[in-house]
C-alpha cells in the first residue's frame, strides 16, 4: 500500500478508526511526522488532538540505532539488547537522556504555545505515528500516555513491519496498522511525498486544532479545557 503524503495516509487511518468516534477520545500525534496524521485522525473523530513528545535515545557512536527512548512525565524505555551489544555505560545513556530531555522540554513550549496539554485521565488515546520501524519510540509513548492516567491506548499507524502488533502486544491495548509488508525497510518508501515535517507545520496544526469552531472539534466536555 502507498499513500500519497501524510495527509492521504491520516484519511485512511481515520476512516479504519470510525468505530471509536462517540468514545471519549484524545488523539496524541507523535511529532514531528505523526501530527499531520493525527490531525487528519482527530478531525474524523472530532476528538482533541495534543502532542506525546517522546525523543530516541541513539547510541553515542552510532546515533541511528536506538538504545531506547525517553517521553514526557519522565518515562525512559531502554533496550537491554542494544545496551549490552554496545556496551553502554550508565553515563553515557545519562547523558543522551538529559540532551533529548531538553529537546523535549524546548519543542513542548513551542508546540503548544503556552497551551495546557490536553487532558488524559480517563480517556481512550489514540496514538498515531506516520509509522513504525523497531517500536522503542511508540513504546515509550504508550507509557506516557499511561502515565498520564489513559483508560485505553490505541496505537494506530499507517504502515509497520509484520511483528508489530506482537512487539507492542504489552504496551498498547490495540494496534491499528493498515499494512505491514513482508519486506520492511524504511517508512519513507511507502509513501510518495515523504518530506520532512517542519516545527512551524506542527505547532499550526495544534494551533488549529485547538481553536474554537475549527476542525478538529474537542468533545463538549473538554472543548473549555482544549481551548484555553
Amino acid at each position: 500500500m502507498a499513500f500519497a503524503d501524510r495527509v492521504d495516509a491520516g484519511r485512511r487511518l481515520a476512516a479504519a478508526l470510525e468505530r471509536l468516534a462517540g468514545e471519549d477520545v484524545v488523539v496524541l500525534g507523535l511529532p514531528r511526522g505523526g501530527v499531520p496524521v493525527a490531525f487528519e485522525v482527530a478531525k474524523q473523530l472530532r476528538a482533541p488532538l495534543d502532542v506525546l513528545m517522546v525523543r530516541k535515545l541513539g547510541v553515542p557512536f552510532q546515533p541511528e540505532l536506538a538504545m531506547g527512548a525517553v517521553g514526557e512525565s519522565g518515562v525512559t524505555v531502554l533496550n537491554d539488547r542494544v545496551l549490552a551489544e554496545a556496551q553502554i555505560s550508565e553515563d553515557e545513556i545519562a547523558a543522551v537522556e538529559q540532551r533529548e530531555r531538553e529537546v523535549i522540554d524546548r519543542r513542548i513550549g513551542r508546540f503548544r504555545a503556552g497551551r495546557p496539554p490536553v487532558p488524559l485521565e480517563g480517556k481512550t488515546a489514540v496514538v498515531v505515528d506516520d509509522g513504525l520501524a523497531t517500536g522503542s519510540t511508540a513504546r515509550a509513548a504508550c507509557q506516557v500516555a499511561r502515565a498520564k492516567g489513559v483508560r485505553r491506548v490505541v496505537l494506530a499507524v499507517p504502515v509497520g513491519p509484520p511483528d508489530l502488533a506482537e512487539r507492542l502486544v504489552d504496551a498498547a491495548d490495540e494496534v491499528v496498522c493498515l499494512d505491514t509488508p513482508s519486506v520492511f525497510f524504511a517508512i519513507g518508501e511507502f509513501y510518495r511525498d515523504f518530506s520532512q515535517t517542519s516545527d512551524e507545520e506542527v505547532s499550526d496544526l495544534l494551533a488549529r486544532a485547538a481553536a474554537p469552531g475549527t476542525d478538529p472539534q474537542p468533545a463538549p466536555s473538554d472543548q473549555g479545557r482544549a481551548a484555553r
